[in-house]
């Protein structure tokens, strides 16, 4: 019966009444062909209709679309037949098609349009929770990449010749980075790294190589399409999951494992979120791919549940609608999400690991996060909810003609060492600290008191020019100083006798040009003036 009232909580009309849960039967159990066996027997006849028709949709095969019965097998038997004949898939107009819990998976490699036809993924009861529901793929093979024994930071060119153009990942498991800190803390991943290659092994240097590999244990090439692999349109809500709060990610959405792909028109919902449920490792789920752009897509936070974390402690688990790994040339444009972006029992929206180039524009989101290093970064004509912009990794930083909620305005994550190797550049810029509530401001936020080893040297950013920027900070403490440049990245640091075995290289100048504040307090370095007091401050 609790699907029957999330279809009435949904607002469905269907042409026929929904059945009770414990009728739900699939196709086959109706006595009716099942998926499977529709596609096993077309007619020559029909299988020349459909690709005459130049399209094929669910109905197809099998596909009810009253809501209740589950239309997974038909939809994965759909897109089998659109692969295999290079055939794009349009959904039923006005269908509602259920997807219960089976292992099953619907392999995208053709245009999809899924219009206005609504989609129910019920994850109350998984047989696999990493199965994505959809996942965009390529025709095209990975494969080792043969011939190559090292690799430079900044290197041009890697040695070798390619069929084509690929996305090349390499690793180096001996040695680790990204040894987090804190409650989550843990001891690190394999270095790896991605780039994009053209046939002649020439590294796309808008997305350069950033470690040196004087060893690898692997390196693999991802053939990129170049073909533009479009998905439009498409109602889903998904019922949550109703499992034990621990970090067991659930992954049904729709995964990204092709380059060159557009997601466009699509609105994703979430319902019957309770007291307790599993993260999510983001409805839209990017991973392996260069050259993504998803336009005018509605998504939904999740609600924040708590567990024990690796240092037993409680902690917040993390639970995303969208997910970018080790990805290039990633763009969110005019995306928006259902609910408030700040409000704090939702989680922040977006997380990100190992990727290059990534852009908002003109979204309202939550959160911009880079957890494991994120090289270039743009975030422009857009709004920032309650968890604001974090963020660790190298390159340049840029937001423009944006407003900003966070606790500061840029975070850079303190579990991985606060360190950001390159440039912040901020123009034309509105920060409404900590979204209003009473709160000291402060710009660039982070802590990293020296004592631990990240795997790697960290950095402030060498250069912060902030131009036209306005802080709202008006709802400020008793005894506020006026908002601060750096929060106080290390309260011990308070004279050169203070040891840090593994210190962070201060920023070297920040320039200032325009900058205003509601309370009328002039804009300060840090409360940690002994730490910063070697920073240029240029004011013009």
């Amino acid at each position: 019966m609790f699907r029957n009232s999330v279809l009435l909580t949904l607002g469905f009309v269907l042409a026929i009444s929904c059945r009770p849960v414990m009728e739900t039967t699939t196709a086959g159990e109706a006595g009716l062909a099942t998926p499977a066996s529709r596609a096993n027997s077309l007619s020559d006849q029909e299988m020349h209709a459909f690709i005459n028709r130049g399209y094929v949709r669910y109905s197809d095969f099998g596909a009810i679309g009253d809501g209740a019965t589950d239309d997974m097998p038909a939809i994965v038997a759909t897109h089998d037949f659109a692969n295999e004949h290079a055939l794009p898939v349009r959904a039923d107009e006005g269908f509602a098609y259920y997807i219960g819990g089976r292992d099953l998976t619907a392999t995208i490699q053709t245009d999809t349009d899924f219009g206005a036809a609504s989609f129910i993924i019920d994850d109350t009861d998984l047989e696999n929770i990493r199965a994505q529901v959809f996942e965009v793929t390529s025709s095209m093979e990975p494969f080792a990449l043969e011939g190559i024994t090292s690799l430079k930071r900044n290197q041009t060119n890697i040695g070798v010749t390619l069929p084509g153009p690929a996305l090349v990942q390499v690793t180096d498991d001996s040695v680790r980075r990204f040894i987090r800190f804190g409650r989550n803390q843990n001891l690190g991943s394999p270095q790896t790294d991605i780039f994009i290659v053209d046939a002649d092994g020439n590294v796309d240097m808008d997305g350069p190589i950033i470690w040196d590999f004087d060893r690898i244990s692997d390196v693999l090439a991802l053939p990129i399409d170049e073909v533009t692999l479009r998905v439009t349109g498409g109602h889903f809500t998904t019922i949550a999951n109703q499992a034990e709060s621990r970090y067991t990610y659930h992954n049904r959405g729709l995964g990204i494992r092709r380059s060159n792909v557009v997601v466009d028109g699509l609105e994703h919902h979430v319902i019957g979120e309770g007291d307790h449920g599993a993260p999510y490792s983001g409805f839209i789920n990017i991973g392996q791919a260069a050259n993504v752009t998803v336009s005018n897509v509605l998504l939904t936070g999740r609600k924040t549940y708590e567990t024990i974390g690796a240092a037993g402690l409680p902690v917040s688990m993390g639970s995303y609608d969208i997910s970018v790994n080790r990805s290039i040339n990633v763009t969110f444009v005019n995306c928006r999400q259902t609910n408030d972006i700040n409000d704090l029992t939702y989680w922040g929206i977006m997380g990100s690991n190992y990727s290059k180039n990534l852009v908002y524009d003109n979204c309202v989101f939550s959160r911009f996060d880079a957890h494991m290093g994120v090289a270039n970064g743009t975030i422009r004509n857009s709004t920032l909810g309650h968890q604001g912009i974090n963020a660790i990794g190298t390159g340049i930083f840029l937001l423009e003609n944006s407003r900003v909620y966070g606790r500061s305005l840029i975070n850079l994550r303190q579990d991985y060492g606060s360190t950001w190797e390159g440039e912040l550049v901020i123009r034309d810029v509105v920060f409404v600290p900590f979204g209003g509530r009473t709160a000291s401001a402060s710009l660039i936020g982070g802590r990293n008191p020296g004592q631990h080893d990240f795997g790697y040297p960290t950095f402030m950013p060498h250069r912060i020019i902030i131009e036209n920027l306005h802080i709202d900070d008006s709802n400020h403490p008793e005894g506020y100083r006026g908002p601060a440049i750096f929060a106080n990245f290390n309260p011990d640091k308070t004279d050169k006798h203070h040891h840090e075995p593994f210190p962070i290289a201060i920023t070297e100048e920040v320039v200032l040009r325009n900058v205003t504040t509601a309370s009328g307090k002039p804009l300060r370095v840090s409360d940690n003036e002994f730490m910063f007091r070697n920073v240029k401050i240029i004011r013009e």
